[in-house]
């Protein structure tokens, strides 16, 4: 199993369909053996339900169906952990960014880089693009905490959230057994645990098609902020090691 592919699912009966059938069909295209994960988190709708009824349809498409909602970061953990690829890509449920993307990363996977990421920023690589620009007020708390997670955490990454990131078995391992963080900042606290171990950080630009359905609200932001200290307590104190 060369690739394992993990969505992590909330309330995703609308979109989830539509973003699998297009992952199937670029997968089914390519000459190594993958899977497909939904990891969904306690959805409340039938995002459970419609993953199962398309599984005839999709090769080796797996369900991990949480009863409870627990967060991103725990549901993108399980996925991973669970995975069996010897290359393993969280993506987004709503297909922001389109799988084909992880052409970018195999020069870097297949080399020396156990840690391949997406980014939406120039500032990280100019040929990034976002289809359509976000709103002023995200812009400007997204800059701010930019700004913080590299004076805080890791120095040098402009986007740490971009949803499209890949790592290989061993990286994934080491890394994702340590995390400690369920929710928003959990993004960071995998780069962070990847600097701290070694593991060499590769960017790729992407193209980003971002959903009017987002979820991220400002509360999201507060709660990002107050993890974000906590992820450097943790490593102030060393509960990684």
């Amino acid at each position: 199993m060369k690739l394992s592919i993990i969505i992590p699912s909330y309330n995703e009966e609308a979109r989830i369909v539509k973003t699998l059938r297009e992952i199937d069909k670029y997968l089914s295209l390519q000459s190594y053996d993958s899977e497909i994960i939904v990891v969904n988190d306690g959805s409340k709708d039938r995002t459970a339900e419609v993953v199962r009824e398309i599984m005839p349809e999709i090769k080796n498409l797996r369900l991990i169906d949480n009863k409870e909602n627990h967060g991103k970061g725990y549901v993108v953990k399980q996925g991973m952990l669970e995975a069996k690829g010897d290359y393993r890509l969280f993506t987004d449920a709503d297909n922001s960014t389109s799988i084909d993307h992880v052409e970018k990363m195999w020069p870097l996977l297949e080399k020396n880089y156990d840690v391949v990421i997406g980014t939406r920023d120039s500032r990280d690589n100019k040929e990034a693009k976002q289809a359509v620009s976000q709103p002023a007020w995200k812009r400007f708390l997204g800059d701010i905490g930019n700004i913080g997670i590299q004076v805080l955490v890791i120095w040098g990454i402009w986007d740490t959230q971009c949803g499209f990131k890949a790592f290989s078995k061993k990286a994934t391992e080491d890394i994702f057994k340590r995390c400690k963080i369920d929710r928003w900042a959990f993004d960071v606290e995998a780069l962070a645990l990847a600097k701290k171990l070694g593991y060499k950080i590769g960017i790729v630009p992407i193209y980003w098609i971002n959903s009017p359905e987002s979820k991220v609200k400002l509360k999201g932001y507060i709660r990002f902020f107050k993890e974000l200290l906590r992820i450097k307590w943790n490593l102030i104190t060393k509960k990684y090691d």
